[in-house]
């Protein structure tokens, strides 16, 4: 079965840490490119973190330098570790998956998607 399924959201005070993960099943574990993103109520869905096939990485500046995406060796597993967090990042996030290596940056090109966990800052 070809899914994506999130899990380690929660609760946290400001300044704390979280890492969320993403287990990858089927031939998503091979997609060239995955990432993160997050939705809050009332906003368009973002994008916090990618990683392709090489590895390569790419962040908003809105979380440069407090999150980190990452995959385990087997490539069945998509983290994203999440320090110094802010009330403003309270959100659904979500994993993701794309074929399109060339567009890994825009949101639009991921067509597999998980079903989110919740990430809930309190200030």
């Amino acid at each position: 079965q070809v899914q994506l399924v999130e899990s380690g959201g929660g609760s946290v005070q400001a300044g704390g840490s979280l890492r969320v993960s993403c287990a990858a099943s089927g031939y998503l574990r091979s997609a060239p490119c995955m990432g993160w993103f997050r939705q809050a109520p009332g906003k368009e869905r973002e994008g916090v973190a990618t990683i392709r096939s090489d590895f390569s990485t790419s962040y908003p500046d809105s979380v440069k330098g407090r999150f980190t995406i990452s995959k385990n060796s087997a490539r069945d597993t998509l983290y994203l570790q999440m320090s110094s967090l802010k009330p403003e990042d309270t959100a659904m996030y979500y994993c993701a998956a794309t074929w399109d290596y060339y567009n890994c940056h825009s949101t639009s090109s991921f067509t597999y998607w998980g079903q989110g966990t919740q990430v809930t800052v309190s200030s």
